[in-house]
């Protein structure tokens, strides 16, 4: 038997969450089982937990985007007893049973072997965030988007992706231009390598088609109407990476910035990246992670915390990343 958080629904609809003893007979099907060593609490895992939101779509359901641990069966030749892994998105905590357990059975397309560089808990303290910000770099640099082009612009840039966004491309050298709603948080987001930060006010409200030039690319965290402003003031054949919707799911642009002066909007998912571009982006974060930074940052926690932390995060009660200790 393992301890794993357990999401119920009760005959009034709402959420029922709480520790319980499972059988691993009970996993969902996969060719590989992991012994998890640490995961994460991430805001939709607070989601979930609370019910506030429907993340669920399968029930009962473990919560748990994020997971590292180590294969304890498998019948995967590729990823035999022992290896080390980390799984994130495909699902986990929606569809599938997540990483908030001591067990996990997961299919084997869905793993991305752990580079030795990095720990396991530094992964997870890593994470989805500090992966989906990997992605978005990648795909600035395959759109040749250079330190020497010009200034590079962060939005949502206090959030998890948004301050991974900003140190990564800071250590590659690029001029980082960060914006936040917390400008409170400006000397913080310095620390980590913005060169300036601006107030989100600049970019949130609806603007026109067509805007001064000012960033050679864009990580955007916030999507709607920012996302649309962005769009408008990026640089001649500069690129906009999409991640987020922290504003808004709405897109309230024009072709003109597209056919006007070239640039380029990607779309980055994180969910069911291919297995390439997973172990590309995990390997180039076990290189250029800042481990002093993401000890700064985070928060271990047990399983028995994890309920009542859950309610704290969503009430903005807590800074930083928690990674959940599976073994305490």
């Amino acid at each position: 038997m393992f301890k794993a958080i357990m999401l119920r629904k009760a005959e009034d609809g709402s959420t029922l969450a709480g520790i319980e003893q499972v059988d691993p007979a009970d996993l969902p099907e996969g060719e590989v089982e992991i012994q998890v060593a640490y995961s994460t609490l991430n805001y939709k895992d607070g989601l979930a937990i609370t019910g506030r939101s429907p993340v669920v779509r399968k029930w009962p359901m473990v919560p748990g985007i994020d997971l590292a641990g180590t294969v304890v069966h498998s019948s995967d030749a590729n990823f035999p007893e022992g290896s080390e892994v980390i799984v994130n998105g495909h699902g986990m905590g929606e569809l599938h049973w997540g990483g908030l357990a001591q067990r996990a059975r997961v299919p084997a397309a869905w793993l991305t072997r752990r580079p030795e560089a990095l720990s396991a808990k530094n992964a997870m303290g890593i994470g989805t965030a500090g992966y989906t910000a990997m992605l978005s770099v990648l795909a600035l640099e395959r759109q040749a988007v250079k330190p020497a082009d010009g200034p590079v612009l962060v939005t949502g840039a206090n959030g998890g992706v948004g301050s991974f966004a900003v140190a990564l491309l800071a250590k590659r050298g690029y001029e980082v231009h960060a914006s936040t709603g917390r400008m409170s948080e400006a000397e913080r987001l310095k620390s980590l390598g913005a060169h300036a930060v601006i107030d989100r006010a600049e970019l949130s409200e609806k603007g026109k088609p067509l805007q001064k030039e000012h960033w050679a690319g864009a990580i955007d965290c916030v999507g709607s109407h920012t996302l649309a402003n962005v769009c408008a003031q990026t640089r001649y054949g500069g690129t906009v990476t999409a991640c987020g919707l922290a504003q808004g799911l709405d897109f309230s642009a024009t072709v003109a910035p597209f056919i006007l002066r070239g640039i380029a909007l990607v779309g980055i998912d994180s969910v069911y990246a291919p297995e390439a571009l997973r172990t590309q982006a995990w390997n180039c974060l076990a290189q250029e992670a800042d481990t002093a930074m993401l000890s700064a940052i985070t928060h271990t926690l047990s399983l028995e915390e994890c309920v009542d932390a859950a309610h704290k995060l969503l009430e903005g009660q807590i800074k930083g990343r928690l990674i959940v200790d599976l073994a305490a």
